[in-house]
């Protein structure tokens, strides 16, 4: 049978102070079938942020594809990823990302949340973000045969 572990790492952007500025990803492992569905949650608890995006970076790359991301009230799912992931919740407190079939390898990596300060007249970042060295609790999916 094909499992899926999927790993997930909790970044927080833009911090001023480390304690405050605390992201919390669960669940802490994920271990699923093709087909089956995986529901993830990111929270925060810093008053200053109120953006939460979902990275998803692929097993062995150091590239990451934003999947979307809730700013304010308002979520977003970024085109190429519209009919594979949902994304629900609250950029100043909580999100979620849905994935509700999974599929073979293709949905096996690294997902991360990630908080920070919505900008309110700036372009949106590229869909791609290389980012290393970052800190926090690790949730892993992985398909396996």
């Amino acid at each position: 049978m094909i499992k899926l572990f999927i790993p997930l790492v909790a970044l927080h952007l833009c911090s001023t102070e480390a304690s405050k500025n605390s992201v919390h990803q669960t669940p802490a492992v994920v271990i699923k079938g093709p087909g089956e569905s995986v529901h993830l949650k990111c929270n925060h608890s810093n008053t200053n942020f109120d953006m939460i995006q979902w990275y998803k970076q692929p097993p062995g790359k150091t590239d990451m594809s934003l999947l979307g991301y809730t700013r304010f009230t308002d979520s977003v799912v970024e085109d190429p990823f519209k009919s594979l992931y949902n994304v629900t919740g609250n950029g100043q407190s909580q999100t979620s990302l849905l994935i509700s079939k999974l599929r073979q390898s293709e949905d096996s990596g690294v997902y991360f949340c990630a908080a920070s300060e919505a900008q309110c007249c700036m372009k949106l970042p590229a869909s791609t973000k290389t980012l290393s060295d970052k800190e926090g609790p690790i949730i892993h999916l992985l398909i396996t045969t």
